[in-house]
């Protein structure tokens, strides 16, 4: 049986008009004129994605998609709203698993688009929570690389990189099981990125951008809600935060960041300097670790890439990195 969309908006010329853009889709759409009959069918069946209009007469859009996250935590909620004003997009975005913001009028392909990724994400967690082996968690790093072809075998990469810094530490067993998850799901929040995002060859806009930023929160919401460890949740919601304070989602600094996540951020960025992305060839593996050692203090903790440049050649001292 196909996964369940229902929209929500109290005009019936805009549901009809949504009703013919997903006639083909192969999804199950189900319509709702206002936030109480929406509520009503989250609760009797399960709905992969909801997309609700914002100004609507009683509940507002923002509203029932906060009570749909309490009562449906596995659906995945998109906002369409024609009022795309600042206070209502950052509103959107601090009630937390907002999946998209979409204007009105939309366009059918965006539209189209924006469900069917969250779809995958639906995907994702309901497959998650039906418990997990590394065959399975490698297969969804996996298909989630497909949506960015500049990254397949990233995060495989990211996890050797990653486990050879985690032994040289000598952390627990446990732990390093952790990081080797954790480096294979650490992008995982990117199934929500839009793919004209992710593989935008070019400066992307300062919405783009943000876009991209929301992955990490993204992923670790999927990570919780699957119950999936702690040091794995760590790794996919902090892997861009900087040893400086610099980095996002969280701004977070130093030892603040969850060890096992200043792991992973040095890996990640090494194996994103000796690959080719949209924007940019792929630097030689010298100046790679050249851009890396001079990351040391700044973006990366000075200790673990001292390790990882020690394990690859590139200096003859490994420091004891704080952690």
């Amino acid at each position: 049986m196909s996964e369940t969309v229902l929209f929500v908006d109290d005009e019936e010329n805009v549901l009809n008009s949504i009703m013919r853009t997903f006639v083909d889709s192969g999804l199950r759409v189900l319509r709702a004129g206002n936030a109480d009959s929406a509520l009503e069918i989250i609760n009797r069946e399960s709905v992969a994605v909801i997309v609700s209009d914002n100004v609507m007469p009683g509940m507002k859009g923002l509203e029932l998609l906060k009570q749909v996250k309490i009562i449906s935590p596995d659906t995945v909620r998109i906002l369409m709203t024609a009022f795309a004003d600042l206070p209502t997009a950052i509103a959107a975005i601090n009630t937390g698993g907002i999946f998209r913001f979409i204007v009105k009028p939309w366009e059918n392909q965006l539209l189209l688009d924006s469900v069917r990724d969250g779809i995958d994400q639906y995907r994702l967690l309901r497959t998650l929570c039906r418990g997990y082996d590394e065959a399975l968690l490698n297969s969804l790093a996996q298909t989630i690389e497909l949506k960015d072809p500049y990254t397949r075998g990233h995060c495989d990469r990211v996890a050797t990189y990653s486990l050879m810094i985690a032994d040289v530490m000598k952390l627990p067993e446990k732990l390093q099981n952790d990081i080797k998850h954790g480096s294979w799901l650490h992008d995982c929040g990117k199934i929500g990125v839009p793919e004209g995002i992710l593989n935008f060859v070019g400066r992307l806009t300062k919405n783009e951008f943000l876009t991209i930023k929301k992955h990490p929160d993204w992923g670790a919401e999927v990570a919780r809600l699957a119950k999936l460890s702690t040091p794995v949740v760590n790794i996919i919601q902090f892997h861009h935060e900087r040893w400086d304070g610099k980095g996002y989602p969280s701004g977070l600094s130093g030892t603040d960041i969850p060890l096992e996540a200043r792991i992973v951020t040095v890996a990640d960025i090494y194996d994103a300097l000796t690959t080719d992305r949209p924007y940019r060839r792929a630097f030689t593996t010298g100046k790679s670790r050249s851009i890396l050692s001079s990351s040391r203090g700044r973006a990366l903790q000075p200790g673990i890439v001292d390790i990882l440049l020690s394990l690859l050649g590139g200096v003859s001292t490994v420091f004891e990195p704080r952690v």
